[in-house]
């Protein structure tokens, strides 16, 4: 099953965590910090499925729960809840407002992929609109999370496990400009000596084998001052 999921999750480190995790199951991942990005992007993606933090600033977890369910165009969308707080008048006002399921801070990630499997079943979100297919693709580029395999242009290509993640959470949002430190996160567990430079010679690599003219890239394209892209047109 694969299912484009929108996080709202305010804490970076925590949404970065919950948008790995996703990654890792065959999903891709929108990531906004804020109940007004929330919103936005629900609007103008139609996810399969919203990770929503209750404490969030400019607009709160209920407030953007409320929005979404009194929304003509997406009053459906599954939401999974997540809260520090422990009170059961919290939780049921979350459900009261439509939220699918919750977790309470601090959370196994792996529980919670768990809950949004069970969700996204049970709404039937993710499935016929996707074909269960799990490979996700941009640029020419489809990257394979259950086989671990990637072919750009049909032709496969070698990676490293560190490669490997780079190009899945690129490839997971196409257009996205991901720093260095960003880049970095995603090798952890890989690369647990890596600095930020090293991510360089990870793209460098990269460029090596999905570009046609690593010195002149299409594809994987450096943003001065901020950081890498995966652009072109999809497949």
């Amino acid at each position: 099953m694969c299912a484009h999921v929108l996080v709202a999750e305010d804490d970076e480190k925590q949404a970065e965590l919950i948008r790995r995790s996703l990654l890792a199951e065959g999903h891709s991942a929108t990531v906004v910090h804020d109940g007004a990005a929330a919103l936005d992007a629900a609007r103008r993606l139609g996810p399969d499925l919203v990770v929503l933090d209750l404490m969030l600033p400019v607009v709160d977890g209920f407030g953007v729960c409320r929005a979404l369910r009194g929304s003509a165009d997406q009053p459906d969308i599954p939401v999974v809840m997540l809260t520090a707080r422990s009170a059961e008048d919290d939780v049921l006002l979350g459900l009261e407002l439509g939220a699918d399921d919750y977790m309470t801070k601090p959370y196994s990630p792996r529980e919670l992929m768990a809950r949004i499997r069970t969700v996204l079943r049970r709404s039937g979100r993710g499935v016929g609109a996707r074909d269960d297919d799990p490979v996700v693709r941009a640029a020419g580029i489809s990257v394979d999370p259950v086989r671990h395999e990637v072919c750009c242009d049909g032709t496969p290509v070698e990676c490293t496990p560190a490669e490997f993640q780079i190009l899945l959470a690129m490839a997971s949002e196409p257009e996205r400009v991901f720093s260095r430190r960003q880049l970095l996160h995603c090798t952890r567990g890989f690369d647990r000596a890596s600095t930020e430079r090293a991510v360089d010679v990870h793209i460098m690599n990269l460029r090596r084998k999905i570009e046609a003219d690593p010195r002149r890239p299409v594809r994987l394209l450096t943003v001065f001052g901020v950081g890498y892209k995966l652009s072109g047109p999809r497949p």
